[in-house]
Order: C-alpha cells, then structure tokens, then sequence
C-alpha cells in the first residue's frame, strides 16, 4: 500500500488535485487535473517505471470540457460504488458502450478534446496519495506536483 498523505499536506507541499483518471497503467497515465491551479489534460509518455517520476504532456482544458468530464467521471464514480457494494456487476461498467446513454453520448462529445495539441508542454509529474475512496464523484486518490521536464 502507498504511503498516503493529509490533504493540508499535499497541498502545501505543492500537489495538486486529480478529477478525472481516463487511463490508468501501474500509474496515473492519462486525465484532468490542475496544474497551476488551472484545470489540464495530462497524459504520459513514458510507461517504463512506474517507481519514478513520469514525464507528461499538459495542455489547459476548456470550462466546457471540464464540465463534461466531471459529469462522466461522476456516472463512472456512482457506478463504482454500487459496484464495490456489490449491488451491480462488472458487466455493468458504463464504459462497455451501450449501458449508459449519457456516458456514451458525453465519450463522443469528449473526444475532441482529449487529444494533446503539437503544443502541448512536457512536464514531470510526482505522485502522492490522500487518504480518501480511490474513486470519488469530486476526483481521486491521487494529486500531481509538477515542474519542468530537465
């Protein structure tokens, strides 16, 4: 188990917060979260160790794209806790397509905007952990510190 961290702490520590995860491999790989205290896209480059640091790439996202993940993460987190109450099955998961009409209309919608621009900037991001629900309707258990990639 990772070491976890008070939320005080991690935010005078320099972390900020994750609210979306979109990929996840032995690490935080893709989503929305805020750098520099503005909601972003990050998505990382380099999948070899998971131990380390990893080098993202990060770009702003929209006010409307912002409210349209929030609301897709917010289907996919209810779901997960019904899932782990055990109230629903696997099969169930809204990203199977075709179980959630909102969640694959919100997909098609959100597509656009997940994809990183060729200007996109290059920063290294450092994992922690809170205490809390891995999975919540207001983010994760996860927050970045950021900085520049050397």
């Amino acid at each position: 188990m990772a070491e976890t961290w008070d939320e005080v702490q991690l935010i005078a520590d320099g972390f900020e917060r994750v609210y979306v995860e979109l990929e996840w491999y032995s690490g935080p790989r893709a989503g929305l979260g805020d750098v520099d205290g503005k909601p972003h896209y990050f998505q990382g480059d380099d999948w070899d160790d998971a131990d380390e640091a990893d080098e993202y790439r990060v770009w702003p996202a929209s006010d409307a794209a912002v409210e349209l993940e929030r609301e897709q993460w917010a289907i996919f987190a209810r779901w997960n806790e019904r899932h782990e109450a055990g109230t629903v099955e696997l099969e169930t998961h809204p990203g199977r397509g075709g179980i959630d009409a909102r969640y694959d209309e919100l997909a098609l919608l959100l597509a656009q905007y997940r994809q990183a621009p060729d200007d996109a900037r290059r920063l290294v991001g450092e994992v922690r952990f809170d205490a809390g629900a891995r999975y919540r309707v207001e983010g994760l258990d996860y927050w970045f510190r950021w900085r520049p990639t050397r």
